[in-house]
């Protein structure tokens, strides 16, 4: 499942660049010193990282809470569906919905704090940026962490979530030093491939979910697996 969070987060990326692509391009890294602009740009991601992989460690705690209580195959089954829906669904029913007003304070104050940060050009001055922006409302981090509470525990969490940013890397600088690159139809065929594989990372988990019996893709649930076990020793 690793390899679907770094697909998606780099798919996801085309989408990101229109969200968070405005934060990239006003980053204040140094235009005359090449390493050391690359040096920045480097820790504004680690910032992002770090961000990513904290909110992987919440949820997959959430996760592992549930797994404790016999429902992570559910789960996996709900998260898949879940997914699906949310591509299904149309735009405008989010947007006639505000699901982020609950939060909307905390979102205002990371905000402030990023344009205070913005001013700066410190090295942690990046850190701090790529922080806070990993804590911005998005479409794509939000299905990354569906994925995060279903993977089952706290640091498989993290770790999905930490690959899931480090797809976002490659398009993220790119659109840092070449904003001309992202333009043009090839943008817009990758953005209408992004719903098609949240899709097929929603159906992945629904057969995760069911416990087929298959190795990898969906092994037999935990207590169906000994029982077996001990009626071959039997």
């Amino acid at each position: 499942m690793l390899f679907s969070a770094f697909i998606l987060g780099l798919l996801g990326s085309f989408h990101c660049v229109g969200m968070c692509g405005p934060i990239a391009f006003m980053l204040p890294v140094d235009r005359n010193n090449a390493l050391k602009k690359a040096l920045q740009i480097g820790v504004y991601h680690l910032g992002k990282l770090l961000a990513y992989s904290v909110i992987g460690l919440v949820f997959g705690l959430i996760g592992k809470s549930l797994y404790l209580f016999g429902f992570q195959q559910q789960l996996s089954i709900f998260i898949g569906i879940l997914m699906i829906l949310v591509v299904l669904i149309p735009q405008k029913t989010f947007n006639k919905y505000n699901f982020s007003k609950p939060v909307y304070k905390v979102i205002s104050k990371v905000k402030s704090t990023l344009g205070s940060a913005m001013k700066k050009k410190t090295m942690d001055t990046f850190l701090t940026i790529g922080f806070l922006n990993g804590f911005l409302p998005c479409g794509l981090v939000y299905m990354a962490v569906f994925a995060a509470i279903a993977s089952g525990n706290a640091l498989n969490g993290a770790l999905y979530m930490a690959v899931f940013g480090l797809g976002t890397i490659p398009l993220m600088t790119t659109a840092i030093y070449f904003s001309q690159f992202l333009k043009g139809a090839a943008r817009q065929k990758i953005q209408k491939a992004i719903p098609v594989f949240v899709v097929i990372i929603g159906v992945l988990f629904i057969i995760r979910g069911l416990g087929l019996g298959i190795p990898y893709l969906s092994p037999a649930p935990v207590l169906d697996a000994v029982s077996a076990s001990m009626d071959c020793q039997l």
